[in-house]
Protein backbone atom coordinates (compact mmCIF):
# COMPACT_ATOMS: atom_id res chain seq x y z
CA UNK A 1 0.00 0.00 0.00
CA UNK A 2 2.48 2.53 -1.00
CA UNK A 3 1.44 3.73 -4.10
CA UNK A 4 -0.44 6.99 -4.31
CA UNK A 5 -4.08 7.60 -2.63
CA UNK A 6 -6.94 9.03 -3.19
CA UNK A 7 -10.24 9.64 -1.38
CA UNK A 8 -13.32 8.68 -2.74
CA UNK A 9 -17.11 9.02 -1.82
CA UNK A 10 -18.64 5.42 -2.39
CA UNK A 11 -22.66 5.37 -1.75
CA UNK A 12 -23.93 1.97 -1.80
CA UNK A 13 -27.02 0.08 -1.13
CA UNK A 14 -28.39 -1.04 2.56
CA UNK A 15 -27.91 -4.42 0.78
CA UNK A 16 -24.68 -4.58 -0.38
CA UNK A 17 -22.79 -2.71 2.61
CA UNK A 18 -24.47 -5.69 4.89
CA UNK A 19 -23.22 -8.20 2.23
CA UNK A 20 -19.74 -6.28 2.48
CA UNK A 21 -19.76 -6.28 6.41
CA UNK A 22 -20.66 -10.00 6.32
CA UNK A 23 -17.86 -10.52 4.01
CA UNK A 24 -15.39 -8.85 6.91
CA UNK A 25 -17.16 -10.67 9.29
CA UNK A 26 -15.90 -14.22 8.00
CA UNK A 27 -12.56 -13.18 6.54
CA UNK A 28 -12.34 -12.18 10.69
CA UNK A 29 -13.14 -15.70 11.54
CA UNK A 30 -11.36 -17.53 8.71
CA UNK A 31 -7.97 -15.88 8.83
CA UNK A 32 -7.86 -14.69 12.77
CA UNK A 33 -7.13 -11.37 11.80
CA UNK A 34 -9.14 -7.60 11.93
CA UNK A 35 -10.43 -6.85 8.80
CA UNK A 36 -12.35 -4.04 8.26
CA UNK A 37 -15.36 -3.03 6.23
CA UNK A 38 -13.26 -0.62 4.05
CA UNK A 39 -10.34 -3.44 3.45
CA UNK A 40 -13.32 -5.80 1.84
CA UNK A 41 -14.16 -2.81 -0.41
CA UNK A 42 -10.59 -2.27 -1.43
CA UNK A 43 -10.10 -5.79 -2.27
CA UNK A 44 -13.62 -6.59 -3.98
CA UNK A 45 -12.85 -3.09 -6.08
CA UNK A 46 -9.17 -4.58 -7.03
CA UNK A 47 -10.35 -7.81 -7.59
CA UNK A 48 -13.63 -6.34 -10.34
CA UNK A 49 -10.85 -4.85 -12.01
CA UNK A 50 -8.94 -7.61 -12.87
CA UNK A 51 -12.29 -9.09 -14.79
CA UNK A 52 -12.85 -5.71 -16.48
CA UNK A 53 -14.15 -7.66 -19.63
CA UNK A 54 -15.99 -10.11 -17.87
CA UNK A 55 -19.92 -10.42 -18.85
CA UNK A 56 -21.05 -10.30 -15.59
CA UNK A 57 -19.10 -7.27 -14.76
CA UNK A 58 -19.99 -5.63 -17.51
CA UNK A 59 -23.94 -6.06 -17.28
CA UNK A 60 -23.48 -5.00 -13.50
CA UNK A 61 -21.74 -1.81 -14.75
CA UNK A 62 -24.02 -1.16 -17.90
CA UNK A 63 -27.14 -1.27 -14.96
CA UNK A 64 -26.04 0.68 -12.61
CA UNK A 65 -25.09 3.09 -15.28
CA UNK A 66 -28.18 2.90 -16.74
CA UNK A 67 -30.08 3.38 -13.17
CA UNK A 68 -27.70 6.83 -12.84
CA UNK A 69 -28.96 8.15 -15.94
CA UNK A 70 -32.44 7.27 -15.04
CA UNK A 71 -32.49 9.10 -11.84
CA UNK A 72 -30.79 11.92 -13.58
CA UNK A 73 -33.23 12.28 -16.31
CA UNK A 74 -36.36 12.37 -13.55
CA UNK A 75 -34.85 15.00 -11.90
CA UNK A 76 -34.19 17.02 -14.68
CA UNK A 77 -37.65 16.52 -15.41
CA UNK A 78 -39.22 17.31 -12.37
CA UNK A 79 -37.01 20.51 -11.99
CA UNK A 80 -38.40 21.83 -15.45
CA UNK A 81 -42.12 20.87 -13.57
CA UNK A 82 -41.47 22.89 -10.87
CA UNK A 83 -40.03 25.75 -12.90
CA UNK A 84 -43.31 25.59 -15.25
CA UNK A 85 -45.48 25.51 -12.65
CA UNK A 86 -43.77 28.29 -10.24
CA UNK A 87 -41.31 30.65 -12.79
CA UNK A 88 -40.46 32.67 -9.65
CA UNK A 89 -39.52 29.56 -7.37
CA UNK A 90 -36.07 29.40 -9.29
CA UNK A 91 -32.96 31.93 -8.34
CA UNK A 92 -33.69 35.43 -8.07
CA UNK A 93 -31.74 36.18 -10.81
CA UNK A 94 -33.19 38.07 -13.69
CA UNK A 95 -32.48 37.98 -17.51
CA UNK A 96 -29.31 39.57 -17.27
CA UNK A 97 -28.31 36.91 -14.69
CA UNK A 98 -26.55 39.61 -12.50
CA UNK A 99 -29.12 39.12 -10.14
CA UNK A 100 -31.43 41.50 -7.68
CA UNK A 101 -30.40 45.50 -7.74
CA UNK A 102 -30.69 47.89 -4.69
CA UNK A 103 -32.01 51.23 -5.55
CA UNK A 104 -29.65 53.67 -3.86
CA UNK A 105 -31.72 56.64 -2.49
Amino acid sequence: MGEERAKVLLILSKDALDRARVVAGKATITLKLAVSLQIVLRALIEEGLKRDSHPAFLANVQGQAEAVRQQRSMARRERAERERGNPRSGSPRGQSGRGLTRRRS
